[in-house]
């Protein structure tokens, strides 16, 4: 008689099946597409087959398999990706609280919106960049005024909001979609009375390398009307505003240019942060500016140092992006990923010894490309690539 081994014929092996790896893929990409950074693991009793599942990302510990494995992780994956879509219902349903507690203006004309953020912040969109409104007892507070050409529908979409005058602006860069409006807000309501021996009706707050490149030297014609012009600037790494009952930090990050600003509402815990962060964009960067890609990323870790999330990565610190839609922490985890990995392939191009032309038809980007890529507009996927090669070069040019 033959002794039956009590083995079945390719059990206790480590699996090279492609299911395996399907799977775990397939979780991985669900992970990725609810933009949570899940922290659970799913143990199989009988085989110590361990999937450890971490910021969105799921790595394999150990893949002794049997068949019967295969469907213990095929409905545990079928479990995770209910939790999944429960979870993004949930964060559906409090994203409409929220409205709830405090509803939005109807839209203004010209594609004007006024959407709620949390606490005591809005954002305006369709003016050119993101507008970040406060509104209190002491007024309005703007972060950016966007296009010149939109003032007057801004003005109409702020009146729904609030009655009460402008009172600060906050500018994050000078380019003319998020200053431009500042000359006609300038020229509206009355003198204020915290300033009013200059008579001003507005007080404009930048960093002082907005100033300089707004104005001119004596006896030059200035690139921008001079009622535009900052009023108030600072030169320190930090510019610190009490306004409508809250504690407001302004600070200094040369990123997409040398003069750029951070604004952090304290009591709202929300962020607007200008051109630093765009969603749905690769950073657009003005070398000519003293912008590069090394002070994007640095921008990108300071912020995500201060933007806290709540439960499961979602909510908690809000932000305001300088174009695209509210985020949160995980938008910016997955952004700030984007940017240090194209970042290191063209260092290491670079250091290879590539060019630029080179460099462009390996396409470094062509995994992001779907999300922030674009071949067309103001700011193309070339551009940018070639913004952050030079920038790169430059700056192992100044190591040697």
């Amino acid at each position: 008689m033959h002794k039956r081994s009590g083995k079945r014929p390719g059990s206790g092996r480590r699996s090279s099946e492609p299911w395996h790896q399907n799977v775990v893929n397939f979780l991985g990409l669900c992970c990725r597409h609810f933009g949570f950074g899940l922290s659970a693991e799913i143990l199989g009793k009988s085989h110590k087959a361990l999937l450890g599942v971490q910021n969105g990302m799921i790595k394999v510990k150990s893949t002794v398999l049997k068949p019967k494995m295969l469907r213990m992780y095929v409905s545990t994956g079928l479990l995770l990706v209910g939790a999944l879509w429960a979870a993004q219902l949930l964060r559906a349903q409090a994203a409409q609280a929220r409205g709830a507690q405090n509803p939005a203006p109807k839209p203004a004309s010209g594609g004007i919106e006024l959407l709620p953020v949390q606490g005591n912040i809005s954002m305006l969109a369709g003016a050119g960049g993101n507008i970040t409104v406060q509104v209190g007892n002491d007024g309005i507070l703007l972060v950016d005024t966007g296009l010149s050409a939109m003032t007057e529908r801004v003005q109409e979409a702020l009146q729904r909001l609030s009655k009460r005058q402008i009172t600060y602006i906050i500018n994050t860069d000078d380019e003319a979609d998020h200053s431009g409006g500042n000359a006609n807000f300038s020229k509206m309501g009355r003198p204020l009375a915290i300033n009013r021996a200059s008579g001003a009706r507005v007080i404009i707050i930048a960093h002082s390398a907005i100033l300089d490149r707004m104005s001119a030297p004596t006896g030059q014609t200035a690139p921008t009307p001079e009622e535009g012009w900052p009023t108030d600037t600072y030169s320190v790494p930090q510019k610190n505003l009490f306004f409508d009952g809250e504690a407001i930090q302004i600070l200094h990050q040369p990123s997409t240019t040398d003069g750029n600003s951070i604004v952090f509402f304290r009591h709202s815990d929300v962020v607007s942060t200008g051109d630093i962060f765009n969603p749905s964009l690769y950073p657009v960067i003005d070398l000519k500016r003293g912008g590069s890609i090394q002070g994007v990323l640095e921008g990108l870790n300071r912020l995500k140092q201060m933007v806290i999330p709540a439960d499961h990565q979602e909510g908690g610190t809000m932000i305001v992006p300088g174009h695209g839609r509210i985020s949160d922490a995980a938008d910016l985890a997955w952004y700030q990923q984007m940017v240090t990995i194209v970042r290191d392939r063209l260092q290491d191009m670079i250091q290879r010894g590539m060019t630029l032309e080179q460099v462009k038809a390996a396409k470094p980007t062509q995994d992001f490309d779907p999300i922030y890529g674009s071949t067309t507009g103001s700011w193309t996927t070339d551009m940018f690539v070639e913004a952050a090669y030079k920038s790169l070069s430059s700056k192992q040019q100044s190591v040697k």
